[in-house]
């Protein structure tokens, strides 16, 4: 398809535009190129995405300006009202440097037909990942690349912008999450959060099946438990997760025997659970969008990981939290079922976790942190 040009923005200083349609995590994990190019142009930037978790998570966040998001990039264009309205307000606010972080090239078709040229946008494809490179060190990477048009600042000095993922927490987020303690009875307490399931769990039937990678079976999720009911009887217990996964937490909570498990995952937007994180003692989790929303707002945390690599994925939020990371094999192959409880109980033995003052509302960060 021929691109037809549009103008750039009528103010005559390009507005950077990222495309990114990835999962809560990799959302997450996009915070580290905003921030990086916010800092760069010094103006907002605007986001393509999909997904109903992209705006809630991303609204009102630091360097974020207008957020425009499709149900499905898939869907054939005369059919998608959405991909059309995004479409025409492309067109209307004018080509800019343009940010493409997807995989595939599903959104692509949007740009052409809104008229953003080639040579305004830096493909991800065209600078892939390094040895070892983590994920949000691939963002700041491709943050100080430029497209070929138009005349773009040069890219921030370094330490301008602290390394890993970084979530703020609003003041009308923190008076939400007050509120929902109150009514929860953990208004005072200090919080432990776990969250045991995944998206795959719940969609995919049996937990055991060998294309889920995130199952951790049920005793060893109880033992954790019971653990830290044992070792931190003054704090409270809290299961994370979308509602799919109310039913598996009330499972776990059978499992352990322990009284005074709050089960959440009825009652957990995405602002809230943001927020929750920002106030919890800490967080144990398997490998997920919650572990990097966590890292992000500086919640420490131990994780689970299967096969994904912690070398990419493994959560880094710019206020540095304490995160221990644990992995395990089956047959000489990653796998999460390779992790023992004892390694579970071990590693949040020696996590640094949130206490008094640090456990209250988030103070607000330094300009350096964002």
């Amino acid at each position: 398809m021929t691109r037809p040009r549009v103008s750039e923005d009528p103010g005559g200083r390009p507005r950077p535009l990222i495309v990114r349609c990835g999962a809560f995590g990799d959302m997450v994990l996009i915070s580290a190129l905003i921030r990086a190019l916010h800092a760069r142009f010094g103006e907002p930037v605007d986001i393509v995405t999909s997904g109903p978790w992209s705006a809630p998570l991303l609204e009102g966040q630091p360097g974020v300006g207008e957020i425009l998001s499709v149900r499905s990039r898939k869907t054939p264009y005369w059919l998608a009202p959405d991909q059309q309205r995004v479409v025409r307000r492309l067109r209307s606010r004018g080509a800019g440097p343009t940010w493409f972080c997807d995989a595939n090239q599903a959104a692509m078709p949007m740009l052409e037909r809104a008229g953003i040229p080639d040579d305004y946008i830096v493909d991800v494809k065209d600078h892939p990942l390094e040895k070892g490179e983590h994920a949000t060190e691939q963002w700041r990477r491709l943050a100080d690349m430029s497209p070929k048009a138009p005349a773009v600042p040069p890219p921030s000095a370094a330490g301008t912008v602290a390394p890993g993922a970084y979530l703020s927490v609003s003041p009308s987020q923190q008076a939400d999450l007050d509120g929902w303690l109150e009514s929860r009875g953990l208004a005072g307490a200090p919080l432990i959060l776990i969250q045991a399931g995944n998206k795959r769990t719940m969609r995919r039937g049996l937990r055991r099946l060998a294309v889920n990678h995130k199952y951790w079976p049920m005793e060893r999720w109880g033992a954790v438990m019971l653990y830290l009911r044992a070792h931190c009887p003054g704090h409270r217990i809290v299961l994370l997760g979308t509602g799919p996964e109310y039913r598996l937490n009330e499972e776990l909570i059978a499992a352990a025997r322990i009284p005074d498990v709050c089960n959440a995952a009825d009652d957990l937007p995405i602002p809230r659970l943001v927020a929750l994180l920002s106030r919890a003692a800490g967080l144990v989790t398997v490998d997920s969008g919650p572990a990097h929303a966590g890292a992000a707002v500086g919640c420490p945390l131990v994780v689970l990981f299967g096969r994904a690599s912690p070398a990419l994925y493994r959560p880094w939020g710019a206020s540095g939290a304490d995160v221990k990371v644990l992995t395990g094999s089956i047959d000489g192959e990653p796998s999460m079922l390779g992790i023992a409880a004892t390694e579970v109980i071990g590693a949040w033995s020696t996590l640094r976790l949130k206490v008094g003052d640090a456990a209250s509302p988030q103070s607000p960060a330094p300009r350096r942190a964002w």
